[in-house]
């Protein structure tokens, strides 16, 4: 059994969770809970980043104190989560003591490395970013990604001697090609690279809502600094290195392409300055953008992930993510496309097969499954099919293997349509094409549940199968004819009802 760490990025409390971090955080979970059907042994974070200039002024604004503001949007995260079926192992928020000590010995170790020196600073600042940029990287003296006004900050500084890690990183980067996904993210990473890193401020002195600098009280860590961290804060940092020497290897970090140069550049120089290696994979994915545009506050088109969930259905917003967003790529949200997937994918293939065979199974076979056939038509593409889409989970590429179980069921309908078995006479030619679909639907269920675990998970108890869904394990169990015949099928409602609009 391998180990497989899991991880999204940590969510900002200045603003409740929007489909974009949801988008993040079902992507995630989905190669989370691909991960466990493979056998893996999985610890999947996801939390809160509650730290920093963003916050103190957002919280002063609303009239509260910054662990106010954090302890109510955190619970809104926590809350968003859960409606949309997250399976995450822990949830970490950076104002609990075991990240605070978790930053300090980190940052003591960097410092204690020698990669730490005083110095004073002045630049462009972005708030919403809390980063710096140069005058060439402005547009218009405005922020690059969120189009505000940028600040001018000056300030005594301790610096993180990123530059001395310039052909460390490249190093690193040519001996792992894997490290980051996809190519033109990590080419994207390299570039930055390549044009020459310069020293970086990692703490503050005008705010002090963040994590104070132990050999200098008067600081607080940068924000950044400090949430980076978090993933290594989770596996026990500081406080249990025989667990976090298990599970540091495996880490794997989903990230939006807006915080590569944080993830890809800081972040390893950081562990190597500290004595560790870098993460082991990242994989980075696209904006997903309504009306061309990134979702955000300031453009007010955000959209609640709870409020469709309570429409659709948590799993319809889960596929819709995962099977219309190429991964690492933009993708664009609209209403009508969603609707136009649910009744296409989800009314008109999925559950009409899962409904179809049901009642064929009712009529024909008096409610009992009849066993699939080994030479099977449907045998051949069944295992090429589901062999295909368990490669693609393992790719980090969900929409190819929802793509491939589409596919699946598509020919099951297409042989059911040629057979036509509810115009057949009961015996052992309509118990042989029943159970090669009712086979399909088993195979189709394990493909298909970590983007729809709920719906999966209903669909294998209405077909009879003994054991649990969760305890499924490829590849074994996506091998054709483990259907369980003389299993009671009950047809039920449909899964997804068609809609109008």
């Amino acid at each position: 059994m391998s180990r497989y760490y899991q991880t999204t990025p940590i969510y900002y409390v200045n603003d409740a969770p929007h489909l974009g971090t949801a988008y993040t955080t079902v992507v995630a979970d989905a190669l989370a809970r691909w991960r466990r059907i493979a056998g893996d042994d999985v610890f999947f974070l996801t939390g809160t980043d509650e730290h920093g200039q963003k916050i103190d002024r957002a919280s002063a604004a609303a009239g509260l104190s910054p662990q106010e503001m954090a302890d109510r949007t955190a619970s809104r995260f926590v809350r968003a989560w859960s409606e949309l079926g997250i399976s995450n192992d822990d949830f970490i928020r950076t104002t609990e003591p075991r990240h605070h000590s978790a930053v300090q010995a980190f940052l003591s170790a960097v410092n204690d490395n020698g990669y730490i020196e005083k110095g004073s600073y002045e630049g462009l600042y972005c708030v919403s970013c809390e980063d710096y940029f140069t005058e060439g990287e402005a547009v218009g003296g405005n922020c690059p990604i969120h189009g505000k006004p940028l600040e001018w900050m000056s300030e005594e500084n301790y610096f993180f001697k990123l530059s001395l890690f310039e052909q460390k990183l490249i190093d690193y980067y040519e001996a792992n090609p894997e490290f980051v996904r996809p190519l033109t993210k990590r080419n994207e990473a390299l570039g930055f690279i390549r044009s020459g890193l310069r020293d970086i401020s990692i703490t503050r002195k005008a705010v002090q809502w963040g994590v104070p600098v132990p050999w200098d009280p008067g600081h607080v860590f940068y924000v950044w600094y400090d949430a980076l961290i978090n993933y290594a804060t989770a596996i026990g940092y500081g406080t249990d290195q025989e667990r976090f020497g298990q599970w540091w290897p495996a880490v794997h970090h989903l990230i939006g392409k807006d915080i590569i140069r944080f993830h890809c550049v800081w972040w390893p120089a950081m562990c190597m300055a500290a004595g560790l290696e870098p993460p082991h994979r990242i994989v980075v994915h696209g904006w997903l953008l309504v009306g061309g545009e990134k979702m955000s506050k300031t453009k007010l088109n955000q959209i609640d992930p709870v409020e469709l969930a309570a429409d659709f259905g948590a799993d319809a917003v889960r596929y819709h993510l995962l099977r219309d967003v190429t991964l690492g790529s933009d993708g664009d949200f609209s209403y009508e496309g969603m609707v136009g997937r649910y009744n296409a994918d989800l009314a008109n293939n999925f559950g009409n097969l899962a409904s179809r065979v049901a009642t064929v199974v009712d009529r024909k076979c008096g409610g009992v499954g009849p066993a699939p056939r080994p030479d099977s038509k449907l045998a051949q593409a069944a295992t090429s099919l589901a062999s295909a889409s368990a490669s693609a989970w393992a790719d980090f590429a969900p929409q190819d293997a929802l793509e491939l179980a589409w596919r699946l069921i598509r020919e099951a309908n297409a042989e059911l349509e040629a057979t036509e078995p509810w115009k057949m006479e009961p015996g052992a030619a309509v118990d042989g094409i029943l159970g090669d679909a009712l086979e399909v639907l088993r195979l189709v269920a394990i493909l298909v549940s970590p983007a729809m675990p709920t719906a999966c998970a209903e669909l294998w108890r209405r077909i009879g199968m003994r054991e649990r869904l969760s305890d499924q394990r490829a590849p074994e169990a996506l091998e054709w004819g483990a259907y369980t015949a003389g299993a009671a099928v009950e047809k039920g409602s449909a899964l997804f009802p068609r809609r109008s609009s």
